[in-house]
């Protein structure tokens, strides 16, 4: 892989760990996989 698309590869990794962090810590995500968690804790 040339310079050229190795530097847009890393940008475009980059890119994409902070839409998903942006996603994932948002308050709905956190929200739904709170309860997904609770209610698998809590099942008998």
């Amino acid at each position: 892989m040339s310079t050229v698309e190795y530097a847009l590869g890393c940008v475009a990794a980059a890119a994409l760990g902070a839409l998903l962090y942006t996603v994932v810590t948002s308050d709905t995500v956190e929200q739904a996989l709170s309860g997904i968690f609770d209610r698998a804790l809590n099942t008998k």
